[in-house]
């Protein structure tokens, strides 16, 4: 689970934004931070502070969790399906590996931004990419050298605009796209 929350994870970090003036000239670009843990907790942190004296958390900003994992039979191999490899060194030697039970992992990616142009940049740099998928190849048993590709599928994108206060609160834009990793869980042989 660690290996597909890492896999996950490393799709969306090197996500940037540059900010322009009226000119076109850029005057800011920043790396857009990403996160592991619940949206809420980050919007919370964002709105902790009424007098606006403490330092807060700054947007854009994004962060992701899983949200469940599903058995998928579809996916599902014979019970008695194995993979072997020779070990080295040793002759008449070989390492199995039963066929793997296959899961959909769930993911909540959030985005948010105090700007939605902010937002629709950092859109645009993954969209684009899951046609509604996209696979990704990892090393999934070290001793094995099994190399599996794993499709993150786009599921759904949501939009919400929480600023429903007076000018002093902060504005938050949140964009929540949903993902389905399908993975695969291998038992100790």
């Amino acid at each position: 689970t660690r290996r597909y929350v890492a896999i996950f994870g490393t799709l969306f970090n090197d996500i940037t934004i540059t900010r322009a003036d009226n000119s076109g000239t850029t005057v800011q670009t920043m790396k857009v931070p990403l996160n592991y843990g619940p949206m809420d907790k980050f919007l919370a942190r964002t709105q902790q502070d009424p007098d606006f004296t403490a330092p807060a958390i700054t947007l854009p900003r994004m962060s992701f969790e899983m949200t469940s994992m599903t058995y998928d039979g579809e996916r599902k191999l014979t019970n008695m399906t194995r993979v072997s490899k020779g070990i080295t060194n040793v002759n008449d030697r070989v390492k199995t590996q039963f066929a793997p039970t296959p899961y959909n992992l769930e993911f909540d990616l959030n985005i948010m931004t105090k700007y939605t142009e902010d937002g629709s940049k950092i859109l645009e740099q993954i969209i684009p990419f899951f046609k509604p998928e996209f696979t990704v190849t990892a090393k999934m048993i070290d001793g094995m050298d099994i190399l599996v590709d794993i499709p993150v599928v786009l599921n759904s994108i949501r939009s919400e605009d929480t600023y429903e206060g007076s000018y002093e609160e902060r504005r938050s834009l949140i964009w929540t796209l949903s993902f389905t990793l399908k993975g695969y869980y291998y038992a100790l042989s």
